[in-house]
């Protein structure tokens, strides 16, 4: 029997060992300011690139046809493992985002929890995307119904650990995939006019009459909103350190392990902080060419599937990835506010980490279907 060839795409894969490498060597620095038991991350987080590439070929051997399959299953055994976290997880930060795992370390199913997101969502609408190029009102009333409550679940569970960060994730792999879908773009008109009316009421009670918003929403999102909002000052340890290491760093850097001042979420949030400190403008400058090369090269896959639930799931992934890279490195030069969202492929995380390789998986299968239809 002949063996049939997998059609690799190579950028894509240049990218991920490039991110491998910068993301071992980057923790390796940051660890001078990690406590003795953190200080072998980097050690961790090879590893986890490895456990990673394992998963990545598991899921290109299994195949799209079986994962889709299950996306049901996925999406409910994520929103199970999110309620059993608020009742088992342990709270770490005065949040409940995790599972204690003896031996292992930690696990995040948030992070899991938003490509099970992708695919089911993507499993929802891509029929109408395949049957037809224009949807009835009702129709299209029902499509976003669906992608609502299927979009409410996770949130709320999500919202009570509580992880805002992750929220946002969510909503934008919702609207950007029924962006793409057969609907009206008056929909996302009406949707924006009534977002920016709630959300202006909404800051009007918390700027203005702040009693009746604590009355209404309680004292804790009162505090969350007030430590969001807060980067508008430029004050905070995080932020000041974060922008003078980057603005001393010149074209060169300071040099690899010689991040000059002390960042608390050194291996995480802040990682790109003690990258382009160490390695200067040349070194960030390169780190932003392989992002967006990864990036373009994900809408490269897109545009060649012919398959809609394919392409849905690809701008799901893409469209999240993509704001969390601009989200990131904002946060870090004090243009947007910090929210705890991480770097994908260069931030310490083993959930993170494994659950975009599992996305990965599903996007070179995508990939190799459409070179094969081709060919």
């Amino acid at each position: 029997m002949k063996k049939k060839n997998y059609i690799l795409n190579l950028p894509l894969l240049f990218c991920l060992f490039f991110f491998m490498i910068i993301s071992v060597l980057t923790i390796l620095s940051a660890s001078d300011y990690l406590s003795v038991s953190l200080g072998k991350l980097y050690l961790k987080q090879l590893f986890w690139y490895m456990l990673g590439f394992l998963i990545m070929l598991l899921v290109m051997k299994v195949g799209n046809k079986r994962i889709k399959h299950f996306s049901w299953f996925l999406y409910f055994f994520g929103n199970f493992l999110l309620l059993l976290l608020l009742f088992i997880g342990k709270p770490i930060n005065n949040s409940k985002c995790w599972f204690i795992i003896p031996g292992i370390g930690s696990f995040q199913p948030s992070e899991f929890m938003k490509i099970f997101l992708i695919l089911i969502i993507s499993h929802i609408v891509y029929p109408m995307m395949e049957e037809k190029a224009s949807l009835s009102l009702k129709e299209e009333f029902l499509l976003i119904g669906k992608v609502i409550l299927l979009f409410l679940l996770p949130t709320i569970l999500t919202f009570l650990e509580p992880d805002t960060g992750v929220i946002l994730l969510y909503f934008i792999i919702s609207i950007s995939i029924l962006f793409i879908s057969p609907i009206r773009k008056r929909w996302f008109l009406a949707t924006g006019g009534i977002g920016i009316f709630l959300l202006g009421l909404f800051l009007f009670l918390y700027f203005e009459q702040q009693k009746l918003f604590v009355n209404l929403f309680g004292t804790n999102l009162f505090y969350r909103i007030d430590r969001l909002l807060d980067w508008k000052n430029g004050t905070g340890l995080q932020l000041e350190n974060s922008l003078t290491a980057i603005g001393s760093s010149g074209l060169y850097g300071h040099g690899f392990h010689h991040t000059p001042l002390y960042f608390p979420e050194a291996g995480t949030d802040f990682i790109f902080s003690v990258y382009a400190s160490n390695f200067g403008l040349i070194g960030s400058y390169l780190l932003l060419i392989a992002l967006l090369l990864f990036d373009f090269t994900l809408f490269r896959i897109a545009k060649g599937t012919k398959n809609k639930e394919d392409l849905a799931i690809i701008i799901g992934g893409a469209s999240m990835i993509i704001y969390q890279q601009f989200q990131n490195i904002a946060m870090t030069l004090g243009v947007l506010p910090i929210t705890g969202i991480t770097l994908p492929f260069i931030s310490y995380g083993g959930s993170s980490l494994l659950s975009y390789m599992f996305l990965l998986g599903i996007i070179f299968n995508i990939y190799n279907d459409s070179k094969k239809k081709i060919n």
